[in-house]
């Protein structure tokens, strides 16, 4: 008899970055056209490895693709999102500060936008619910406007 339940995905933790400057502005990265989403824009971040923590990735990450080392963060919500030939987890942290200047280190472009010109950005479908937070000033309220 064959077997014919559904194959079960596995999910991908990916651990996210939302960095905030003093302006209220959120930092943007363009994905590689060669990756999954290519060309779109998105949050900064990377996949949780195993036996890693969040706070772990997110400082690793921040560091290889951004030259950057956060010094605090505040979880900010998670998203799973099913692409149909594979489910995310994302993982997402707001970061207020940090040492260093973000610079693309994987020659990816970095964009500082302000919350309500996120709308002119087109993101991967996970990464849609960052930005309609972001656009609903609930992390500029969140973060007493820093």
């Amino acid at each position: 008899m064959p077997n014919t339940a559904p194959e079960s995905k596995p999910v991908i933790h990916v651990a996210v970055a939302v960095l905030i400057n003093d302006a209220g502005w959120v930092l943007i990265t363009r994905r590689n056209e060669k990756q999954h989403q290519g060309g779109l824009w998105e949050f900064p971040g990377g996949k949780v490895e195993p036996g890693e923590s969040v706070a772990t990735a997110l400082y690793r990450e921040l560091q290889e693709e951004l030259a950057v080392t956060p010094t605090s963060s505040d979880p900010l919500l998670q998203v799973q999102h099913d692409y149909g030939d594979r489910e995310v987890l994302l993982d997402v942290h707001c970061i207020r500060a940090w040492e260093g200047e973000p610079r693309g280190l994987e020659g990816q472009p970095l964009a500082w936008v302000s919350p309500t010109a996120l709308a002119d950005f087109d993101f991967p479908e996970a990464n849609r619910p960052i930005a309609k937070a972001l656009q609903a000033n609930e992390v500029v309220a969140r973060s007493g406007g820093s």
